[in-house]
């Protein structure tokens, strides 16, 4: 029989599940704060439970508790990058990004990805599987408990396509929002999407008080179709609109994500033909120097281009700002530091070393 995924249960579900145990149902609040407060990571650590009740728990459940196989931290700006072992073998990424105004946490999705934009490492070896909810929300346990310290905002952008992984993400949301939990507000949430369309619509339809990011990258469907596959599934004019609906249904601004790849959509006419596309919505467009991945051929636009980019948006009545590069002395792209620890377990397999968790007690 499989076991049940606790940290993935809300709280109504774990107080049925604690109560088809024969137990009470205070215990369900009790584990539930160990859980989702206490980030404990095992059952043995629920001090108030009993011993009967943890040997249940232990027989009929499993507790996620990501493992750490590298943490890279900046010596430029204190930007942590922590590859997470799962309990399967596979790995992932996740960053942390220190502000004035609090700790924000990038996450991943999925253990890969299936959208093949052209620009990101994430997507170069495929899709494996997407994250548990307790997959995604023990990225942000983890970060919490190494430094000690609250996270304030939480982006859903890294590895995998978010809504591709639509239920699963539905559940994080409920779970990282619930005030019986870490109670982070769903306005400090962002999630970002390459642009599948129904699924905006769907989310929309929540009118959960979250962020949408739209994966632009491309002022015309010519251009997208180049750096995005998914353009060819849903037109660009479609995504915009998707966006548009999702203003409606919710009040809450959009971010258009823009990657610049110089040479590729960072000229004066692809500014102008951006402000027309956005025209109406009340967004903000956040201007991306493309981070440059060995595996291909894209580089980042000089200072200048980005500015005049930035200034010829500015013009015309949008909202601008340019992402501040953080850790760029670590693997800073998305997807990097997972691929450089796959290609070296692959290496050690074939000289026959054993492989083992960076950090990690052997």
């Amino acid at each position: 029989m499989e076991k049940t995924d606790i940290k993935s249960l809300n709280l109504e579900e774990l107080t049925a599940f604690v109560e088809s145990l024969g137990e009470k149902k205070f215990r369900a609040k009790q584990i539930y704060e160990w859980i989702h407060r206490k980030h404990v990571a095992s059952f043995s650590e629920m001090t108030n439970i009993s011993a009967a009740l943890i040997e249940k728990l232990n027989q009929n459940c499993t507790l996620t508790s990501l493992k750490k196989a590298d943490v890279q931290i900046s010596k430029i700006d204190g930007t942590r990058k922590y590859l997470f072992l799962l309990d399967d073998g596979n790995v992932i990424e996740s960053v942390l990004m220190r502000y004035k105004h609090g700790n924000s946490v990038c996450i991943s999705s999925q253990v890969g990805c299936r959208m093949g934009c052209r620009f990101c490492a994430s997507t170069l070896d495929g899709l494996v599987r997407g994250l548990r909810p307790s997959e995604m929300l023990d990225q942000i346990y983890q970060i919490g408990t190494d430094i000690g310290e609250r996270i304030s905002n939480v982006v859903v952008m890294g590895t995998g396509e978010p809504l591709d992984n639509y239920d699963n993400l539905l559940k994080f949301i409920e779970l990282l929002s619930d005030e019986n939990g870490l109670n982070i507000s769903q306005r400090n949430l962002t999630v970002s999407t390459c642009g599948i369309v129904p699924r905006m619509r769907e989310l929309a339809d929540k009118k959960l008080q979250i962020t949408l990011a739209l994966s632009l990258h491309a002022s015309n469907q010519e251009k997208r179709l180049q750096l995005m596959p998914v353009a060819n599934k849903y037109d660009i004019k479609e995504a915009v609109d998707a966006c548009r609906y999702y203003f409606e249904q919710t009040g809450r601004r959009i971010t258009f994500e823009y990657s610049l790849v110089a040479g590729v959509n960072d000229t004066a006419e692809d500014a102008a033909e951006l402000a027309e596309l956005v025209r109406g919505i009340n967004c903000h467009i956040n201007l991306i120097p493309v981070n440059p991945i060995k595996e291909r051929s894209y580089r980042q636009p000089d200072d200048g281009a980005v500015h005049a980019f930035q200034k010829k948006l500015e013009r015309n009545g949008l909202t601008v700002t340019v992402r501040r590069e953080m850790g760029r002395d670590i693997d800073g792209a998305c997807g990097q530091l997972r691929r450089k620890h796959m290609h070296k377990e692959q290496e050690m397999e074939h000289t026959g070393q054993e492989t083992g968790c960076v950090g990690q007690e052997q």
